[in-house]
């Protein structure tokens, strides 16, 4: 069992955008975070498939990336949605576990790409191996904030 919590949430309006900090967005089964740009199948991967709809990373990876290549990136910077601290996320593939009071299932590990490379930092790639994140299906609609408690 672990309890972890919500340290960031972010989205982007279309794809290749900025990613915005907001401290709450709310979560919808089969479209994602209202505001992303996957909840309107404006992204660069935009599929109608449930492994688009939420993606998370442990602040604990970005820091340590940043530590062990000497780089500078922010916690926005992955493009993923939600980063958290104390979660252990790659142990969450096939499981489901609750952000504050929405139910969502780990689908399959986040690994980086070239087009994350190209959008946020040339060490992205060996920084973040086996350590990108996870995506998840959305299960139960509801608001998601920073500070939120995330649990089995």
């Amino acid at each position: 069992m672990f309890e972890g919590t919500v340290v960031s949430i972010n989205i982007a309006p279309e794809a290749e955008a900025p990613m915005q900090s907001v401290q709450e967005a709310r979560a919808f089964p089969g479209k994602g975070l209202e505001g992303d740009r996957y909840f309107v199948q404006k992204g660069t991967f935009a599929k109608p498939q449930p492994d688009r709809e939420l993606t998370l990373i442990e602040a604990e990876a970005i820091e340590a990336m940043k530590r062990e290549l000497d780089v500078d990136y922010g916690l926005s910077e992955s493009r993923r949605n939600v980063v958290t601290r104390g979660v252990p996320l790659n142990h969450l593939v096939g499981k489901e576990f609750w952000i504050g009071e929405v139910r969502a299932r780990g689908l399959r590990l986040c690994e980086p790409c070239s087009h994350l490379q190209k959008l946020s930092h040339e060490e992205v790639l060996p920084g973040l191996v086996h350590r990108g994140g996870l995506r998840a299906q959305i299960l139960t609609e509801g608001l998601i904030r920073v500070g939120q408690t995330i649990r089995e």
